[in-house]
């Protein structure tokens, strides 16, 4: 068995980090199996080495290795590539095709990015998983592949677990033996390490001196956060290596090909947004709408009960729950409690009413008499029924409205009108048509 620093020069692995080392003795560990293995880390990490090393030290290094992006097939022809189709058995299928597993047989296959996977196609493969089985598209005949499975991800799998985007039941078989590579930015040793490499092989390349870095930009190397790893290092490497024509590379130079370096950036917090958010002016005007209509109807309820009841202590009650509503819960109580001038026989006010006079609906209505039987009863309590219907406020009724009033008020232009309700012309034209203005 070979050992880790053997395959690392076989393999062109640079870096000494103990994570890194230990994910080749892993690989090296789990070849001569044929357990099925998961590849995880992030994007750039260069994941697709470890099934190379896996596949060159199995029985299997004689075989075929395909190497499948799942993500870069799309939904709807993912099963027909992986395990074929008939002829006919659907447009465009004008022969029988083998698929990727048929193919590998007797080898191994290399699924990349297997958590954008469609559901549907992780029912297939669990099955290959499990007893070697799968059936063309369009057949109804079962067939046998022979094939060892490594498998590379940059999803979270137990969060894709969670929301039902990965079955559960597959990615453990999938990760029988889980193979982790670590970010760059966790390997801070081996950073200016795999620069001057890639500066040598772009030097070779480009037929140019290879480019050096001054003490103070190894150290901005360093710092960097890298969030595309060792390829984004990479990159980095080859655009200085062809750009820059002092081939000594100083921490000012360096900057600008290092996005953010330098600078404090503050870390970023996904937020899921909130059904209370409201990301328009429009928006926070229909709130404002709807909340008035509550207030509204609080004080129609409130009105019908006063005609219907000849109970002022309830009636009081009710406005003063209706009051601290409007304004908050920050006035006390005592604030809104009758005062000792005022009160008596037939007065109904609170004493500092008039520092609330903005609305009338803020004063104690007054106990009418109960309704005597007859015409002119029955014309109160119908009043009351009215009073009860709630008028309706739909949000199209009121946008509707706020486009004919921009309308009117622009003489009928349209940009004018777009620019005044904050939407562009091409929206207000479908508008428009939509409500056949």
């Amino acid at each position: 068995m070979e050992n880790v620093q053997a395959i690392k020069q076989r393999f062109g692995i640079i870096g000494n980090d103990v994570k890194l080392n230990r994910a080749l003795e892993k690989a090296i560990q789990v070849a001569p199996t044929d357990i099925s293995v998961l590849v995880t880390g992030e994007s750039g990490v260069g994941k697709e080495s470890v099934p190379k090393i896996i596949h060159s030290l199995s029985h299997r290094k004689h075989g075929k290795f395909i190497a499948v992006n799942c993500g870069a097939i799309p939904e709807g022809t993912i099963d027909s590539e992986l395990f074929g189709h008939e002829k006919g058995s659907f447009t465009g299928a004008t022969q029988t095709r083998n698929g990727y597993f048929e193919e590998a047989n007797g080898g191994t296959i290399f699924l990349d990015e297997v958590g954008e996977l469609p559901l549907t196609t992780q029912v297939r493969l669990l099955r290959v998983l499990e007893n070697g089985e799968f059936i063309k598209v369009g057949s109804s005949k079962v067939q046998k592949t022979d094939v060892r499975i490594v498998a590379a991800t940059n999803v979270n799998m137990f969060e894709a677990i969670e929301k039902e985007k990965f079955r559960e039941d597959l990615y453990y078989r999938l990760s029988t033996v889980e193979i982790y590579l670590p970010p760059l930015r966790d390997r801070k040793e081996d950073i200016h390490l795999l620069f001057r490499k890639f500066a040598a092989d772009f030097a070779q390349k480009y037929k140019m001196p290879a480019i050096r870095l001054e003490d103070n930009a190894v150290q901005m190397l360093i710092k960097y956060r890298w969030a595309g790893n060792v390829r984004q290092l990479r990159n980095v490497a080859e655009q200085i290596s062809v750009l820059e024509q002092d081939r000594n590379i100083s921490a000012e130079t360096l900057t600008g090909y290092l996005p953010g370096a330098g600078k404090n950036l503050p870390a970023v917090i996904q937020n899921k947004k909130n059904q209370g958010d409201f990301s328009s002016e429009r928006e926070i005007l229909y709130k404002v709408l709807f909340d008035m209509k509550s207030d509204l109807n609080d004080l129609k309820k409130l009105t019908l009960e006063l005609m219907q009841s000849g109970s002022s202590q309830k009636v009081r009650e009710e406005n003063e729950n209706l009051i601290q509503k409007i304004y908050g819960k920050s006035e006390s109580k005592a604030d809104f409690e009758p005062s000792s001038k005022t009160s008596g026989p037939g007065t109904d006010r609170y004493e500092d009413i008039e520092d609330y006079e903005e609305s009338d609906a803020l004063e104690v209505l007054p106990v009418p008499q109960q309704p005597q039987p007859g015409a002119q009863g029955e014309d109160k309590y119908h009043f009351a029924e009215e009073i009860e219907e709630e008028e309706t406020l739909s949000l199209q009724d009121k946008e509707l409205e706020l486009i004919k009033k921009a309308l009117e008020r622009n003489h009928g232009k349209r940009k004018a009108a777009a620019a005044e309700l904050g939407i562009s012309e091409r929206t207000l034209y479908r508008k428009i048509k939509q409500y056949d203005l």
